[in-house]
């Protein structure tokens, strides 16, 4: 399997459902676009929707930090990016960012993941073929930096 470093979306368009009343992108939508671009990947790691069908085993979301570089407006075209940071044999830590297709930052995502049996549901290991490709992922994505706003936190800054 051959795999891009980091990982690109297809194109998207921002909806028009989707602006608010400021007149760009609402902040839920930004999630949906990186959700978009992560399924993508899930699919090259061998958890695309069949996955959950005929396996019984999904991901849900642990935690979630974005970043709200600059607006998206209706009509607006981005791609999303995925680098798989760090995993274990039941969790995976990526980090997406999603660019206007002029070039310019419009957001990024940090995401911790769970690996998921549906029947419990309970967080489970990956079978053999997932970490495989997941290890796979993570050494095509190692000699990639350590993005710039991976491992923020969130706060307000006093000064002393």
């Amino acid at each position: 399997m051959s795999i891009p470093a980091p990982l690109m979306s297809r194109t998207m368009e921002v909806e028009k459902d989707w602006i608010d009343y400021n007149g760009h992108l609402n902040m839920a939508y930004y999630n949906v676009l990186f959700d978009r671009g992560a399924d993508e990947a899930f699919e090259k790691l061998g958890m695309g929707p069949l996955y959950a069908e005929e396996r019984k085993l999904t991901t849900y979301t642990a935690e979630i930090h974005v970043c709200y570089v600059r607006e998206l407006h209706l009509g607006n075209r981005v791609n999303a990016t995925f680098q798989l940071l760090d995993f274990d044999e039941k969790r995976f830590h990526v980090f997406q960012e999603l660019h206007h297709v002029d070039g310019w930052l419009a957001a990024t995502s940090e995401v911790l993941t769970l690996h998921v049996d549906m029947t419990g549901p309970k967080v489970a290991p990956f079978p053999d073929d997932v970490l495989a490709n997941m290890k796979a992922m993570h050494a095509a994505h190692a000699a990639l930096p350590k993005p710039e706003r991976a491992g923020r936190s969130i706060g307000i800054k006093r000064k002393s």
